[in-house]
């Protein structure tokens, strides 16, 4: 696993790779999400590739070799970190390439999770838009690293991008406040709420570990009826990457009702209702909304 490496550090294994010229600057993303605020920040300098596109579960993604030969033609690569792509080492060791990829999340305050008597880190930390600030800093930061003459472009990008984000959390906490105290609990397919739950107050529970690729127990997933069963939990909500069969159980099982469908993992397709990662926030935003408010 890749461990977290100072910016200013990772940043300086790039700062002789690209010069900025008429063609934009071929940098890869590991998943949509990250792709979204790679190119809020580097427009129409860069030239953004994303490893796992929208609507794809990047727990479960299976590398190619045409993957490995994005990454080697990319003259930047930025990952989430935290253990959400464990698929990268030997991506970059397939590729050639020699430097490693700068990690968007390095620096946030990580938020731990308890797994089959685990304790582990969550890596879902975009879903505090908090935390999507320092990512888009640091982003920031390396896109000026290697290309210092566009420090201006991606400076004022960064300050446009941190007030629409400035805004939307405001927003998040606005809706949040609105719905009752004792309503605000739902259930989800997998983990991937945990920022979301501590920097809003939302209580999300789930059958799923912080990875798809873990099996919901027969133990979790009666535990869980039955905690919904007792609590009168109002919603459970579809995830757009997951399989909803296990939902349905639930559902079908608790007598909860099913909400609409939040994203985690992923964006929409560009012409669907999130296809940035603002727009997956506030559709996220509206359907816990429309399912709670009594």
């Amino acid at each position: 696993m890749i461990n977290r490496i100072a910016i200013s550090t990772i940043c300086g294994l790039f700062i002789n790779a690209a010069v900025y010229a008429a063609e934009p600057i071929p940098v890869v993303a590991s998943f949509s999400i990250l792709g979204d605020i790679v190119r809020q920040i580097g427009g129409e300098r860069i030239r953004v590739d994303t490893l796992v596109g929208p609507e794809e579960d990047a727990h479960v993604f299976d590398p190619a070799p045409k993957d490995a030969a994005r990454i080697a033609a990319a003259k930047l690569v930025v990952i989430n970190g935290l253990g959400f792509e464990g698929w990268i080492d030997r991506l970059i060791k397939a590729s050639g390439a020699s430097a490693y990829p700068v990690v968007a999340s390095a620096g946030i305050q990580t938020h731990r999770a308890i797994i089959d008597g685990h304790d582990v880190i969550d890596p879902h930390a975009w879903q505090d838009v908090g935390n999507v600030r320092l990512y888009a800093r640091n982003i920031s930061q390396a896109l000026i690293a290697i290309d210092p003459d566009g420090a201006d472009f991606y400076r004022t990008n960064l300050a446009h991008f941190d007030e629409q984000l400035t805004a939307l959390d405001r927003d998040i906490r606005s809706a949040i406040a609105a719905i009752p105290a004792q309503r605000r609990k739902i259930v989800t397919t997998h983990d991937a709420f945990g920022y979301f739950s501590k920097a809003y107050g939302v209580e999300m529970i789930a059958p799923q570990g912080v990875s798809t690729e873990t099996e919901a127990s027969a133990k979790d997933v009666a535990r869980i009826i039955r905690q919904i069963k007792a609590e009168n939990i109002p919603a459970l909500f579809l995830e757009n990457i997951a399989d909803p069969r296990l939902s349905h159980q639930i559902a079908h099982e608790s007598g909860a009702h099913i909400g609409g469908k939040l994203f985690s993992d992923s964006l929409s397709k560009e012409n669907e209702p999130a296809g940035t990662y603002i727009a997956m926030m506030k559709a996220n935003i509206r359907e816990l909304t429309k399912a709670l408010m009594p």
